[in-house]
């Protein structure tokens, strides 16, 4: 079972440009039978070992990745330092309000797909697991700055540094990538295309989670090794299968079939906790 959530997960992280990760925790706890604090860790592990197998795959096999280095690794550090406070947070609340947030804001990315795939059609067929050499880089990296250009100054920073911090503590928390936040905020501040964002992606989520998994692995009393290489196994395999096919079937009707699926999912698992 385990192999198969990941499986899963694998796929849906590929075939989607952001929010997939969101489905891997209420599985892990439908299906694996998992405590919230198991499956918010066990998620973020997985999830950082798909999207580290991921960036690695799109550096090596392709000579121009149009990886927007600056900018995500502003996202990606400041969200490194809060997902292990996200990740204790989550340690102290109770599991209801752990699950009824997590419901909310699995409810809130579903809507997001929902909209995104109906009012800019062309993004659902932009997905992690597509090809990006074609895309060519950007010229202009900051909407803040009149002259476009990045640079390390506080209109530039600012909105990336607040950005990297929530997205960090809500990953830690609930044990989500954050695709859902970087993609958007990366398109907000910067003239860049959805290619762009999406494959930049893929490093934040995968330094991201991998603290959020270090700091479960430092604060959690017993370690399931076991249970992360299965799910992680079945992401591998689930990302690669995305890749063979994505090109074929990510399209607006599969983008908005994953919304629906998300809230039906987000709101069976709070059903079963209340």
């Amino acid at each position: 079972m385990l192999l198969l959530i990941g499986l899963f997960i694998g796929l849906i992280l590929g075939l989607t440009g952001a929010g997939g990760s969101v489905f891997a925790v209420p599985l892990l706890l439908l299906l694996g039978g998992m405590s919230m604090a198991d499956a918010t860790g066990i998620s973020l592990g997985a999830v950082a070992a798909t999207t580290i197998y991921a960036s690695l795959r799109n550096s090596v096999s392709r000579k121009q990745v149009p990886l927007l280095w600056e900018p995500g690794l502003i996202l990606a550090l400041s969200g490194a330092l809060t997902a292990p406070l996200g990740k204790w947070l989550g340690m102290q609340l109770d599991e209801l309000w752990l699950v009824s947030g997590f419901s909310l804001l699995a409810a809130i990315i579903a809507l997001r797909m929902w909209m995104s795939a109906r009012n800019n059609p062309q993004a659902a067929s932009v997905v992690r697991a597509g090809n990006f050499a074609a895309t060519p880089s950007p010229d202009h990296l900051c909407n803040l700055n009149p002259t476009g250009q990045f640079e390390l100054r506080p209109r530039c920073v600012t909105g990336l540094l607040i950005g990297g911090l929530v997205v960090g503590l809500l990953s830690g928390l609930f044990g989500v990538g954050g695709g859902f936040l970087i993609v958007p905020l990366l398109l907000a501040l910067s003239a860049v295309s959805m290619a762009q964002a999406v494959s930049t992606s893929l490093f934040i989520i995968a330094l991201i989670s991998s603290s959020g998994f270090i700091s479960h692995v430092a604060l959690s009393e017993n370690q399931h090794w076991n249970w992360l290489l299965l799910v992680a196994a079945g992401g591998l395999v689930g990302m690669m299968i995305g890749q063979a096919v994505s090109h074929k079937i990510a399209n607006v009707w599969l983008q908005k079939l994953f919304a629906i699926g998300l809230l039906a999912v987000a709101l069976i698992t709070l059903a079963r906790y209340l």
